[in-house]
């Protein structure tokens, strides 16, 4: 979730509704300026007796924030307590319950993203070494209660983490026992943006087959695949899903901004404070009729600050950010920015994929999405999509030739000569088996592990 560090004090006030479209408009960039932003998460475990360590305690979260110092990070402070550290590489950041994310810096290329990953793994890896903490790609905790888990001191989590339970039944495992890997990218106008958003957001589901790694919930099989996506059916419908509208005719700019309008709010930051306003409208906020703040109007900060607070499939900021993968290792961290780059930032490719789903309705890409958290690749294609009736992975192959022929055409090399297409191998082999990541874990779990999910942590820990 987002690091807030800017000052809200020389911020214009919002004077008119043609402005909450200026952050969308103010992110298209020409065709050689398009970069790629990766974030991911893993979750901190001390290597003694696997426990989530707390902020505080000796050794835990926030000591493994300042260590970071030492490789030229430097903090970013919410009161008196450290709560991201920024550096050349991006951001790294707490989510509510220690999970530990990297949002990489814009990057030209696939080769710059992997390099950057490699770079904060070592370096975390280091300090865990040194202070007993190692951590865990997946996308949700295997073994841990909520009760388990710490609290981060951040601000905006209290507010949702008080808000969640009265909009839906699982928003706080969303919070506190999730990881993800998240892609955000650019466009070159409002029309490229549509057609971006509309093929990544039909084909999320397939993101979250191919990266489905969540099947345990507190030490047993939890009868899913990917339980971290089906976590986000009732998390809060306010802010979730599969957007609808998006697919409609005159989608653009001005559709999103009414959408986020009726998304409730959760907070005001002010005077270095997050003031409570989940549930109110930023409607009246507009208006100056935001209760908690009785005559203040919003000023541009507190709009950015809301379009972070929606939740769907694919969100628009001043870019488009691809949600639906579990986390995971390595080599994951790298093939989901290569799926989405093959995909959308060659015009080919990206006509070719838009062909495949623009006939598909809105009941069967949502019957689709629901499938795909207990099926992954075995989910049906519906009967009414083009060339339906099979499964997801009887077009998986297709997708990820047609990604691969955009990287192919990008024609990014490393120093090897090497270029991008060789990121989506992870994808290709799951996709030639049919068994997604979770479904392995599984098969080791009711075999050789013979149900000792401890083992998981050797296995899966970067």
């Amino acid at each position: 979730m987002s690091t807030r560090e800017v000052s809200d004090r020389e911020d214009p006030v919002i004077e008119s509704l043609d402005q909450l479209a200026a952050p969308m408009a103010a992110g298209e960039k020409p065709r050689d300026a398009w970069r790629i932003g990766t974030e991911h998460e893993k979750f901190v475990y001390d290597t003694a007796d696997h426990h989530a360590p707390s902020y505080a305690e000796k050794g835990g979260i926030r000591d493994l924030l300042m260590a970071l110092t030492e490789f030229g990070w430097e903090p970013i402070m919410e009161g008196e307590n450290v709560i991201a550290m920024k550096g050349s590489d991006g951001t790294v950041s707490l989510e509510p319950a220690g999970q530990l994310e990297l949002s990489g810096a814009p990057l030209e290329n696939l080769h710059q993203t992997c390099a950057e990953t490699g770079r904060h793994l070592a370096q975390v890896k280091t300090i865990g070494d040194r202070i007993g903490k190692a951590f865990l790609g997946l996308g949700m905790w295997p073994d841990k209660t909520r009760a388990e888990l710490p609290i981060m001191p951040k601000g905006r989590y209290d507010i949702m983490l008080r808000h969640m339970p009265r909009v839906g039944t699982m928003g706080l495992d969303m919070m506190l026992r999730t990881c993800t890997i998240q892609v955000n990218l650019d466009y070159s106008s409002e029309a490229d943006m549509v057609k971006k958003f509309r093929t990544s957001l039909a084909l999320q589901p397939l993101a979250t087959a191919l990266f489905a790694s969540s099947p345990f919930t507190e030490g047993k099989p939890n009868g899913f695949l990917s339980y971290r996506s089906h976590i986000w059916s009732d998390t809060d419908p306010a802010r979730t899903g599969m957007l609808p509208f998006v697919f409609e005719d005159g989608f653009g700019y001005e559709r999103y901004v009414d959408y986020m309008l009726d998304v409730p709010m959760y907070f005001v930051f002010r005077d270095g404070q997050y003031i409570d306003a989940a549930g109110h409208s930023f409607r009246d906020f507009l208006k100056g009729e935001l209760s908690v703040l009785p005559g203040e109007r919003p000023r541009l900060s507190d709009w950015t600050d809301h379009l972070s607070t929606a939740f769907p499939e694919v969100r628009l900021k001043s870019f488009l950010e691809m949600r639906g993968a579990d986390g995971g290792p390595w080599g994951w961290i790298c093939a989901l920015p290569a799926f989405w780059v093959g995909l959308l930032y060659d015009h080919t490719a990206l006509d070719a994929a838009w062909d495949l789903v623009k006939d598909w309705d809105m009941e069967g890409r949502e019957e689709l999405r629901n499938a795909v958290p207990r099926l992954a690749l075995d989910a049906p294609l519906p009967k009414s999509f083009r060339g339906g009736g099979g499964t997801l992975r009887d077009i998986a192959g297709e997708v990820l030739n047609i990604s691969r022929s955009g990287l192919a055409a990008r024609n990014r090399l490393n120093a090897g000569g090497d270029n991008e297409t060789g990121y989506l191998e992870p994808l290709a082999e799951i996709v030639a088996t049919g068994k997604v990541p979770a479904q392995r874990l599984l098969d080791l779990y009711n075999g050789e592990w013979g149900g000792d999910l401890s083992k998981i942590y050797a296995l899966k820990s970067f």
